[in-house]
């Protein structure tokens, strides 16, 4: 029976790796990655010289009967995306909801878990975590400021993830439509030299950022407390 592996890689550093994750990508037959130039900086790293092929969001049908082909003869594939857990806001989840639906229990779909930017920023944020809304990425356009609504309104901790090039417009519409009351935290460089966490009001945040432009860089992962239900 061929096996889908689902690796979690490091979210920066590079030790985050776990040693099931390098041994599993060792013995792999192929590793499918969001970018094979990132990826390599990674197999190279734990001398790693399995053979690697791109699976992203503009991979065409050909690619996945590919993949398809490769678990019909008996191959095992590990899955990995740039940075973190893969299909948790990444395109991976397309190819393992295939997977499923083509093989069903005839190929085994084994997740390896590591590094989660969501997680990571959840445990440092002070912020209850009990139960938490996750939104990915905000929309660019459509539907953005419907959902900055819903937030202003939540009962639970919610948590999304952000560009550079747009942190600062986003931290603009949490000023608009939150209360003083509810916290705001910032995680960015996750496991990084520079990683940083800045907590405040939405009003407080969105000034510290303004002032200090150099730090606009990076990815962001954006926690909002929930709204006080009194």
């Amino acid at each position: 029976m061929a096996t889908l592996y689902i690796v979690a890689t490091p979210i920066g550093n590079l030790e985050d790796i776990t040693f099931r994750s390098v041994s599993i990508l060792k013995n792999v037959d192929l590793i499918l990655c969001e970018d094979t130039r990132t990826t390599k900086k990674l197999l190279t790293t734990y001398a790693i010289p399995t053979h690697t092929a791109s699976y992203n969001s503009r991979s065409t049908e050909g690619k996945r009967e590919l993949i398809f082909s490769l678990l019909e003869e008996g191959k095992d594939i590990a899955l990995v995306s740039d940075a973190g857990t893969p299909c948790i806001s990444d395109p991976g989840v397309l190819i393992v909801s295939q997977v499923r639906a083509r093989f069903g229990d005839t190929v085994k779909i084994v997740p390896i878990p590591g590094a989660s930017a969501l997680v990571t920023a959840l445990s440092g944020s002070g912020i209850p975590a009990s139960e938490f809304v996750f939104l990915g990425f905000l929309p660019h356009k459509k539907g953005r400021e419907t959902l900055f609504s819903e937030i202003a309104t939540a009962s639970r901790t919610v948590v999304f993830y952000e560009s550079p090039h747009r942190i600062e417009k986003t931290l603009a519409s949490l000023v608009i439509h939150l209360s003083l009351d509810r916290t705001v935290v910032i995680a960015r460089e996750l496991t990084k030299v520079f990683e940083e966490f800045v907590s405040g009001d939405a009003v407080t945040v969105a000034e510290y950022f303004k002032k200090n432009k150099i730090k606009v860089k990076g990815e962001f992962v954006v926690i909002v407390s929930a709204k006080n239900m009194k």
